[in-house]
């Protein structure tokens, strides 16, 4: 009976996690309402889950699908890291824009609170 509930709980988290993947990969970079952070706490949450169920489960009782599952979500991580980084590279590359363009504004030419205390004006 624990093998079976075990087996269930198993594909269970394992469908999740595959859904999870496949909207992030899909969605990520495409769609300004995505929150990556909240699909990144659900995946972290079915990869602990999953952690937790294989702790128990001895790797010969595993179901040949999980282990086709599995090797199959192998390739959609790697592609979801990648994905992941590129909009990291991304977010990096707007934020230094907008810093460069902070910068550039004050100076225009025109001193700053600081720069025009330290002159004693």
């Amino acid at each position: 009976m624990e093998i079976i509930s075990n087996d269930y709980r198993i594909k269970s988290v394992l469908g999740r996690l595959e859904m999870i993947i496949d909207n992030e990969n899909d969605r990520i970079g495409r769609d300004p309402q995505f929150d990556l952070k909240v699909s990144n706490a659900h995946k972290s949450r079915c990869l602990y889950e999953l952690s937790m169920l294989f702790k128990d489960t001895d790797p010969q009782e595993l179901a040949e699908t999980h282990i086709d599952q599995l090797h199959g979500l192998k390739k959609k991580l790697a592609l979801n890291a990648r994905r992941v980084e590129a909009h990291l590279e991304a977010v990096r590359a707007v934020a230094d824009l907008l810093k460069s363009a902070a910068q550039e504004a004050d100076a225009d030419g025109t001193y700053s609170q600081e720069q025009f205390t330290a002159r004693g004006y």
